[in-house]
């Protein structure tokens, strides 16, 4: 690889970076204006379990989000105090407990989704139809891509 790819791959991970921060900060603050008083951790593990055909476990939870366990247990703490999950019973095994979304979490869910709506529509605003249709084919490429992670 000659130093001007070296270089210009660099610039692009700079950029990557500066935009994935940016995301951030859009999402947080869309998040904020949301009035729905939910962290973006608890956000992404609402998401994570809308992902489940049936309630998931806890491990199963932290193995999708790819944290330790006892992050999970502390964002259902928080999101079951304020009604968005319940922890239940498996019908197959006493001893293993669930995470169900209650009618609160999938309205919480419904208020997320327009979240992130909005900051996609904030961040994407400086492109046209055009521009967006060959990014989102881009990062398809880069999110899809089968490698190491």
């Amino acid at each position: 690889m000659t130093d001007q790819a070296t270089d210009r791959d660099g610039h692009l991970a700079e950029q990557l970076l500066r935009l994935t921060r940016r995301m951030h900060r859009v999402n947080k603050r869309c998040l904020k204006d949301s009035g729905l008083g939910i962290t973006p951790a608890q956000s992404r593990l609402l998401r994570a379990l809308a992902h489940y055909d049936r309630p998931p476990r806890m491990a199963d939870l932290a193995a999708r989000m790819e944290v330790v366990p006892r992050a999970v247990t502390t964002l259902v703490d928080g999101l079951e105090e304020s009604g968005r999950v319940r922890r239940a019973p498996d019908p197959d095994n006493r001893r293993v407990i669930r995470i169900e979304l209650t009618d609160a979490g999938r309205a919480a869910l419904a208020s997320l989704r327009d979240a992130r709506r909005q900051a996609a529509q904030d961040i994407l605003a400086p492109l046209t139809a055009e521009q967006r249709e060959v990014f989102g084919g881009l990062l398809s490429a880069l999110v899809d891509e089968p490698g190491p992670h």
